[in-house]
This record gives structure tokens, C-alpha cells and sequence, in this order.
């Protein structure tokens, strides 16, 4: 079917879910999730298709080597990867809809790229000023983390040190739960986001590119 937004009840849904995140409740309503959620959520990674092709992620959180974690996700993701490297993501919760672009995580070879693409004048002030311009636009710059000081071999003092720092470089946009949210226009905004953010997804494609690490190695 063609994507038309998220009804009402998925959060509905995500709300019960947060407040009974147990066995018991997801087994009793599972169907709303496949209806409510899932079913509009691939729709609209169909829509999506030419970002694509998009992974949807398991409901489920991985317990295995974290204690006191909700079994059961309270939001729905998806990602894609085009061949340049830079990946797209989106996700649904009750907080609404978020999408970003970019390099979430880089595997260690695509971190000693980055960097040096940084260090380097030329086409380190260029992603600098692409970040800045990014953030003037509202967008939120962000990663899977950062380190604390500088990384080694590399100066602490450096002009550019707070991307030297990053372990990742992506644009995001939270559109929150307006009304547009339960019709297609949620395409059309996840689809500006990403346009958005094309220059630094342009930039890190030509510069650092995708990873050569085993998939094993890394999240996605």
C-alpha cells in the first residue's frame, strides 16, 4: 500500500508500551504493532526505496550483555546506506518522527580518513563551514559519541578539534508529533531533511567513504 502517515493509535500504542514494557503486554498486542506500526513503516521505507534499500530494526532490544534494559523498543527505526557510503535514517515514537543523514558510527579506517580529511585546510574548513551552515538551518549535529580530549597523534589545540573528536558526523531534524504526522507528508519532511543535509553526506562520501571492517565490526 502507499505510505499515508502514522494513525493516531501507534502512539498510542508506544505510550502503553512504555508504561508495560513486559512480555505479557507485547504478546497480547503484537497485531497492534504489525498494524498500527509496522505496516506504515514499511510503506513508507518503500517510498523511501531510492535512499534505499532500508533495514527495518528488530523490535526487540538485545539483553545479552546489558542488565536492567527494557526488553522491547519504544520506537521504530530504519536505515539505509547508498553506495557513496553515507547512510539515511528514520524513526517513529510517541515523541513523533525524527529523520537524520550522515556517518553515524565510523569504523576505525573511515575514522583515520575523517580526521585527516579535517586536519587538512582545505577540506577541513570546507566541512567545517558545511557543519556551521548545517546548524544555522536547525538541523542537530551529532554521532554515536565523542571522545573527551583529542585523539592520539592528533593536537588538542587544533582549530577544528571538536570534529577531530567526533566518532561519527551526522544531521538530524526531531519534527516532533505535529498533525501532518498521520498523513504523507511525513515522506515529503524526512525527504527535505535528508536533501538537507546532501552537502555533508556529498563531503563525507567524498572523504571518507564506506568502511572495508567486517560487518561484524560495526552496527549497522
Amino acid at each position: 500500500m502507499a505510505f499515508s502517515g502514522f494513525p493516531a493509535e501507534a502512539i498510542q500504542f508506544y505510550e502503553e508500551l512504555e508504561a508495560d514494557n513486559s512480555k505479557a503486554f507485547w504478546t497480547a498486542n503484537k497485531h497492534r504493532f504489525d498494524q498500527l506500526i509496522k505496516a506504515p513503516m514499511t510503506d513508507l521505507t518503500d517510498a523511501l526505496d531510492d535512499y534505499g534499500p532500508f533495514k527495518m530494526f528488530r523490535p526487540h532490544n538485545d539483553l545479552r550483555f546489558s542488565k536492567n534494559k527494557a526488553p522491547y523498543k519504544t520506537h521504530q527505526g530504519m536505515y539505509g546506506e547508498l553506495e557513496g557510503g553515507s547512510g539515511y535514517y528514520a524513526q517513529f515514537s510517541a515523541a513523533g518522527v525524527m529523520a537524520a543523514a550522515g556517518y553515524f558510527f565510523m569504523g576505525k579506517d573511515q575514522l583515520k580518513r575523517f580526521r585527516d580529511a579535517v586536519v587538512a585546510d582545505g577540506t577541513g574548513e570546507e566541512i567545517a563551514g558545511l557543519v556551521a551552515e548545517a546548524t544555522g538551518r536547525r538541523y542537530t549535529v551529532g554521532a554515536i559519541g565523542e571522545l573527551k580530549t583529542a585523539p592520539r597523534g592528533y593536537d588538542r589545540d587544533h582549530p577544528r578539534i571538536e570534529l577531530i573528536r567526533r566518532k561519527g558526523l551526522m544531521l538530524s531534524k526531531d519534527f516532533g508529533a505535529p498533525k501532518w504526522l498521520h498523513t504523507k507528508q511525513v515522506e515529503r519532511k524526512i525527504r527535505d531533511c535528508w536533501s538537507g543535509a546532501r552537502n555533508v553526506c556529498d563531503w563525507l562520501d567524498a572523504h571518507v567513504g564506506p568502511s572495508t571492517e567486517p560487518p561484524g565490526d560495526r552496527p549497522f
